[in-house]
């Protein structure tokens, strides 16, 4: 299919590129061409997701010179082209809500012909792709989140089933898998017995002295059906601790090169060696495909949007879709407002006085981000102002209006001297 050359509307950015909408099972594939005589060839393929279908199709995009593409893909699908596709040209992977095509015209090859038209004009913003190194990183410190949030699950479920079974331990230490309450917990998985000695012989610390205690927190109604299940839950949690430690034991092994980034960001109020780690595998350790500070928020949704109609400025809220990296902001924002001394507790009870808990998080959580861009793109330290910051500037400022209002009046204000 060919069409006559026409820039007269919108200017061609991309002569030759290729468009791809990317299945679990196919590809439909839509690569633009064009002509020493100013036609446009469209050419469109369809391959399957097998690796021999990948390189049959690098091959035809190689041979054809087509120097970039967009895909358009559902989960992960998009991963298998890649692997195969990078580093040969540059690949643009867009999302499916930016790129919406005219309703009652969706098919696979109608999107493949629709993403290669964009490409061609310029007019898709890729998502976020790292290097290779950074994927890898952020494959382990997702799977080391996935096992915390298992591992608290099954504790959870621990303290459920010792409820049932009249178990009040819990009640008695403030960990229950603290060292004395996994040896009561190890007691309790083996059927030994439960005499006020043997209590006495595993509680460690303060807690020999609250023996009695819990000796009478740990006489329930603790049966085979209760065991069998607790020593299972114990098992899972011993497995998910040792997959923990050894991802976290790799990833320092992996992130050794930019240890004096990690040391610096960990200046930061509520950002420890973990979130660290978790921080640079979500956004790099240069920040090359970020602008400005405003770009990195706004990509991890949290500050406002546009949306002005009319002359009207309507609701901008953040965005409320799922982020790893703003849910990793969120919880570091949570941990500094709880430091004592820093500015970003004084500011979250400024904000939350007016605005409320909530939004009142997010706007630390930006503001964190912006120091993380700060120290990440321009190697510099952070500096924390101090809680009695924000009292000072409203102590100036209110020094400043007076002083203007008494010239006003022609008056002039002077210092008392103590």
């Amino acid at each position: 299919m060919t069409k006559k050359l026409d820039t007269t509307f919108i200017q061609i950015i991309h002569p030759v590129c290729c468009g791809l909408d990317v299945h679990k099972k196919k590809i439909s594939a839509c690569l633009i061409t064009v002509a020493e005589n100013g036609e446009e060839h469209y050419e469109i393929k369809e391959f399957g997701t097998f690796t021999n279908d990948l390189l049959t199709m690098k091959k035809w995009l190689t041979e054809n010179c087509c120097p970039i593409l967009a895909m358009e893909s559902t989960g992960v699908y998009w991963r298998p082209v890649h692997n195969i596709l990078e580093g040969h040209m540059e690949i643009i992977l867009v999302n499916a809500r930016h790129i919406k095509n005219v309703p009652g015209r969706k098919t696979d090859i109608g999107d493949s012909k629709w993403l290669a038209g964009l490409l061609r004009h310029g007019l898709l913003r890729g998502s976020f792709i790292p290097s290779k190194d950074i994927r890898q990183w952020r494959e382990l410190t997702r799977l080391r989140r996935t096992y915390t949030e298992s591992l608290a699950d099954y504790k959870r479920r621990i303290h459920k089933l010792f409820e049932t079974a009249n178990i009040k331990i819990d009640s008695v230490v403030s960990d229950l898998f603290g060292m004395t309450g996994r040896n009561l917990i190890s007691l309790l998985c083996k059927g030994s017995e439960l005499s006020l000695a043997t209590i006495k012989e595993n509680a460690k610390g303060g807690l020999k002295e609250k023996s009695k205690e819990l000796h009478q927190s740990i006489q329930g109604f603790f049966e085979d059906h209760h065991r069998f299940q607790l020593v299972g839950m114990m098992e899972m949690i011993t497995i998910f601790e040792k997959r923990i430690t050894e991802i976290t034991e790799r990833m320092d092994t992996l992130t050794a090169g930019h240890q004096d980034l990690l040391n610096r960001l960990d200046e930061i109020p509520g950002i420890d060696k973990k979130s660290a780690q978790s921080i640079v595998s979500e956004i790099g350790v240069t920040l090359d495909e970020f602008i400005c500070m405003g770009a990195l928020a706004s990509w991890a949704g949290l500050c406002p949007g546009n949306n002005e109609s009319a002359g009207k400025r309507k609701s901008g809220r953040t965005s409320v879709r799922s982020h790893p990296f703003k849910t990793i902001l969120i919880e570091v924002a949570w941990a500094a407002v709880k430091k004592k001394g820093s500015y970003y507790r004084a500011k979250y009870f400024k904000l939350k006085s007016r605005r409320g808990a909530k939004k009142a998080i997010v706007a630390i959580a930006h503001r964190i981000s912006k120091a993380i861009y700060n120290i990440i793109k321009h190697g510099e330290t952070f500096m924390d102002l101090g809680e009695d910051y924000l009292s000072k500037q409203t102590r100036q400022r209110v020094i400043n209006n007076i002083k203007k209002r008494a010239e006003q009046l022609g008056f002039e204000l002077v210092p008392c001297m103590d």
